[in-house]
C-alpha cells in the first residue's frame, strides 16, 4: 500500500469507529431511557439497576452490531469519501494521472474487512448468545414463565402445554398425544407436571420428560408405545428425540439468532417447522455480504458521480438510495416469508436488482 492508500484506509477506519460509536450510543440512550423503569422491576439497589442496564446493552451491542454492520460501513465510506473531496485531495490525484477508482480502493477494501467482521460476529458470537439476546429486560434472571409453543416429534408425539418454568426446566399442564402405531391405537395423556431431563451417558431415564399426576393414570401395556416408560400409577416417563424443552419454550423467531450451519442442517429435517422463513433467512445469510458490498459500491458512485455537486446534496441522496435499498431487502424478505416466492429467489432478489445498478454507476465514476 502506498502512503496515499494507507491514509485513506486509516481515514476509512478512523470514520467507522466514530460512526459505529455514535449510532450504538444514540440506540442505546433512546432505547434505555424509553424503557428504564422496567430495569428497577428485579432491582433493590441502584447498583442493582446498573448492573443490569451494563448486562443487557453489553449483550445487545453485539446485536445492535448485528442489524447495523451494513448501513455502517456505508456511512465511514460516504464520510471519508466526502471529506477527501471537501479537502480537495482528489483533485491533484486526478491530475498526477491517478483514477478514481484507485483512489477509492482503500475505502473498498476497508469495507470488505468491515463486513467481514460482521460475518463473523453473525456466525460464531450471535449463536453463543442467542439464549441471552431472547432475555427481557424486566426479567434478567429469567425467572418470568414464559409460553409453551406446541410441536411435534420425529415419533409423531404432539407435546403442549400451559406455561413452561426456566428454572427447572418445567412445563404445566402437560398434554401429550401419542400418535397410532400398527401394534397401538392413538392416546391422550394429561399431566399436572411435565419435567424435561438433558441426555446423559449411562441414564436411562434421560433425554426425555418426566410426567407426574398423569391422567389417566395407568395405560395398557399393549397400548403403550416404546417411548413411553411407565413407572407407577400416575407417572410416566416419554422418551423424546428432538422436543426439549428450549425447543418448546423458545421464541418463535429463534432462527433469527442461529448460524447458517444451524440453519442448513434445520432445513434438511422434513417435518421442521416455519420452513418458509429459515430457508430465506439461510440465503439471507448467505447474500448479505454481497447485499453489503453493493449497497456501499452505489452509494460511494452516487457520491463521486458528480464531483461538483455540494457534498451535503450527495450524502442527502446516498441516504435516500440507502432506504430504497432496504425496502427492497425487506420487501423481498416479506415475500419470502410468505411464500409468494421462493426463498432463494427473497434473498438474491436485492443482488439481481442492485447488483447491475452498482456496477454501471461504478463504471461511470468520472476518472
Amino acid at each position: 500500500m502506498t502512503i496515499l492508500d494507507r491514509m485513506l484506509f486509516i481515514s476509512f477506519l478512523r470514520a467507522y469507529l466514530i460512526c459505529l460509536t455514535s449510532t450504538l450510543s444514540l440506540y442505546i440512550i433512546v432505547d434505555m431511557f424509553t424503557h428504564l423503569d422496567d430495569f428497577s422491576v428485579k432491582a433493590n439497589t441502584f447498583i442493582d439497576i446498573i448492573l443490569n442496564i451494563l448486562n443487557y446493552y453489553g449483550y445487545r451491542s453485539l446485536q445492535y452490531y448485528d442489524r447495523l454492520c451494513e448501513a455502517i460501513a456505508l456511512l465511514a465510506a460516504m464520510f471519508s469519501i466526502a471529506w477527501m473531496q471537501r479537502s480537495n485531495e482528489l483533485l491533484p490525484c486526478l491530475s498526477a494521472g491517478v483514477s478514481t477508482h484507485r483512489v477509492i480502493r482503500p475505502i473498498i477494501l476497508g469495507s470488505v474487512l468491515v463486513l467481514a467482521l460482521g460475518v463473523l460476529n453473525q456466525e460464531l458470537v450471535i449463536p453463543r448468545i442467542a439464549e441471552t439476546l431472547m432475555t427481557e429486560r424486566d426479567d434478567p434472571d429469567r425467572e418470568r414463565d414464559v409460553w409453551v409453543h406446541p410441536n411435534f416429534d420425529p415419533n409423531g408425539t404432539h407435546i403442549e402445554g400451559v406455561a413452561a418454568s426456566r428454572r427447572d426446566h418445567s412445563i404445566k399442564i402437560f398434554n401429550v398425544t401419542l400418535p397410532a402405531t400398527p401394534t397401538t391405537d392413538m392416546a391422550h395423556l394429561s399431566a399436572a407436571l411435565g419435567q424435561y431431563i438433558p441426555p446423559r451417558q449411562n441414564e436411562p431415564f434421560s433425554g426425555g420428560w418426566w410426567m407426574t399426576d398423569t391422567i389417566p393414570a395407568e395405560l395398557d401395556a399393549a397400548n403403550t408405545p416404546d417411548w413411553l416408560i411407565p413407572q407407577y400409577s400416575g407417572k410416566y416417563f416419554l422418551k423424546t428425540k428432538e422436543l426439549t424443552f428450549d425447543a418448546l419454550s423458545r421464541d418463535r423467531k429463534w432462527y433469527n439468532f442461529g448460524s447458517t450451519r444451524n440453519l442448513f442442517e434445520l432445513l434438511n429435517k422434513p417435518d421442521a417447522p416455519r420452513q418458509a422463513q429459515i430457508a430465506v433467512m439461510f440465503h439471507m445469510k448467505l447474500s448479505r455480504p454481497i447485499v453489503g458490498l453493493l449497497l456501499v459500491i452505489l452509494g460511494s458512485s452516487i457520491i463521486l458521480r458528480d464531483q461538483t455537486r455540494h457534498v451535503f446534496i450527495s450524502a442527502g441522496l446516498c441516504l435516500a438510495m440507502c432506504a430504497v435499498f432496504y425496502a427492497v431487502v425487506y420487501t423481498s424478505k416479506y415475500l419470502g416469508d410468505g411464500d409468494y416466492i421462493s426463498p432463494a429467489l427473497a434473498a438474491w432478489l436485492p443482488v439481481l436488482i442492485f447488483g447491475p445498478i452498482s456496477l454501471a454507476q461504478y463504471d461511470a465514476i468520472h476518472t
